[in-house]
């Protein structure tokens, strides 16, 4: 891989193998780690999937929009219950990025599963 995922971009991750609940299949992720402290191929990821209008009921659920800059090719939800931390072996390719307003959202989301 030539280019290693930076925080804030939106990259294919392959989720596979898997068990029970965990997210799977190849889907897109928005890259959350910062690179300054990690020192092993490792990133900390959420998984997006498709969209739901039920998905607003669920604070950890974050909407990102399909647009030229994401990349993505459907709306999409940042589901802060999946994050994982994965091996840069995982990614496929980059899609595009988020906002720092949309970063800072889907942060907020993590925390408040871990604040309680």
């Amino acid at each position: 891989m030539a280019d290693l995922p930076e925080r804030g971009e939106i990259w294919l991750v392959r989720f596979d193998p898997s068990v029970g609940d965990e997210i799977r299949k190849e889907r897109p992720a928005v890259v959350l780690s910062s690179t300054r402290l990690i020192r092993l191929k490792l990133r900390i990821v959420v998984p997006l999937t498709g969209w739901s209008p039920a998905f607003d009921q669920f604070p950890w659920h974050y909407k990102v929009e399909a647009n030229k800059q994401t990349g993505l090719s459907k709306t999409s939800s940042a589901d802060a219950l999946q994050i994982k931390s994965v091996s840069v072996m995982r990614f496929v390719k980059k899609l595009g990025s988020i906002s720092e307003s949309d970063l800072d959202e889907i942060t907020q989301a993590v925390a408040m599963l871990i604040d309680g």
